[in-house]
């Protein structure tokens, strides 16, 4: 009864945390000084689609490490910049491996962006600091995330879910080795 009654405890425990959590990444709001990415492909094909998620997975990998430890947005700005021929370069080189044709443009500065929603809040369509990957005619579907404060590009080392599962799975089994 007492290993019953520990479990329960455990469970709800871990429950609550979680859903703190969860509750409390909802309500993370985009600063005004934030600097955003978006990525449009040329259209809604397959093709187009891949294309726009391998240009996204190469910044996600890049972008993300600059940026991971910066506190001031002058610096990430900088960062931003000169990394732009790198980026050029890179995204030239992935069109490359895939024998894909379209042409792409990469720009920072102000950029249009409509109307988004972003972890249960709304933002306003406008013109944000941002850095923008226009692929072909730039018809599709976008990606977009925040590059600085490294709201959404943080997710990449978020592993809440799995560490809850494994950290129960351990107290359950060593209860039960009891």
């Amino acid at each position: 009864m007492k290993k019953i009654i520990i479990i329960f405890i455990t469970i709800i425990v871990v429950v609550l945390i979680y859903v703190d959590k969860e509750q409390s990444e909802d309500i993370i709001i985009i600063p005004d000084t934030a600097i955003r990415l978006r990525i449009i492909p040329n259209s809604n094909s397959l093709v187009d689609q891949n294309m726009k998620n391998k240009v996204k997975k190469y910044l996600e990998d890049n972008i993300y490490l600059l940026l991971k430890n910066k506190l001031d947005i002058e610096e990430a700005r900088n960062i931003i910049k000169k990394s732009i021929p790198d980026i050029e370069k890179e995204i030239k080189e992935i069109f490359i491996e895939n024998n894909y044709n379209e042409k792409y443009k990469v720009e920072y500065g102000n950029n249009y962006f409509p109307k988004k929603e972003y972890r249960g809040v709304k933002y306003n369509e406008g013109y944000y600091e941002s850095m923008v990957v226009s692929i072909g005619n730039a018809e599709g579907d976008n990606w977009w995330c925040v590059l600085f404060p490294n709201l959404c590009l943080i997710d990449l080392e978020k592993k809440e879910g799995a560490e809850y599962k494994f950290w129960i799975s351990e107290v359950i089994k060593n209860i039960q080795k009891k």
